[in-house]
């Protein structure tokens, strides 16, 4: 499949925003905008596709899963306004990789350095689980960030076992090695890193710590030659 080239980041983000080809998706997050959750009645909930932020030369990509509907559905960024968000913005905090430790909404302060946060889909999805077609609609929107970034990239970071087969699909690789926390794969100028995603279900039950996960970024930082 060919996919058409943008030049830069802030052409293929007005096409992801502008997206309504998936119905279930469309339907389900302006659902989620209508129906909201008691402590955000007073939001007004972004409720379209969320497309990637960050560094537009950064050394590192994040992918994650698909925007949480009360979190990036809600606030327009990736990772902004979740409990995932607040473990994925302090470990970058931490680590010299962003200014603050929290994003509140997509009008905050906040900056990345040498990052940019993705997603394999760019709506929420019902039960956070996208349909394979919904991924592969998508796949178009994730190409095409990674040729935007690709000429600096050395590390992408998986978030989740979806987020790492996509990422091996992206980069054309067969067949795809088994996903486990904090195991590498370097191939010709690109590392992979996978971690476990900072959901509730695995930040609640001690499958992810934040040990663990600061040190998903400390290791990184090592093979983007970053030395902050």
């Amino acid at each position: 499949m060919t996919f058409k080239h943008y030049e830069n980041m802030t052409h293929l983000n007005e096409k992801i925003i502008g997206c309504s080809s998936c119905l279930r998706l469309v339907e389900w997050r302006q659902h989620i905008a209508t129906i909201k959750r008691k402590s955000f009645m007073n939001d007004t909930y972004w409720a379209r596709p969320v497309h990637g932020f960050g560094d537009p030369t950064a050394k590192i990509m994040i992918v994650g899963l698909a925007p949480a509907a009360h979190g990036a559905n809600r606030t327009g960024r990736i990772f902004t306004g979740d409990r995932s968000g607040e473990w994925l913005y302090t470990a970058l905090f931490e680590n010299g990789l962003s200014n603050q430790p929290q994003s509140i909404n997509a009008t905050d302060s906040l900056e990345l350095r040498e990052v940019f946060i993705t997603s394999v889909v760019k709506c929420a999805p019902p039960q956070n689980k996208p349909e394979k077609s919904e991924i592969q609609e998508c796949r178009k929107f994730f190409v095409q960030e990674h040729n935007v970034l690709k000429d600096n990239l050395k590390v992408i970071v998986c978030l989740g076992q979806l987020a790492h087969k996509s990422v091996f699909n992206l980069l054309n690789i067969s067949p795809t090695p088994k996903f486990a926390h904090a195991s590498e794969f370097i191939f010709k100028t690109i590392s992979v890193i996978d971690s476990y995603h900072p959901s509730q279900q695995n930040t609640f039950t001690n499958r992810l710590t934040k040990p663990m996960f600061d040190q998903v970024f400390k290791r990184a930082k090592i093979l983007a030659n970053l030395n902050f």
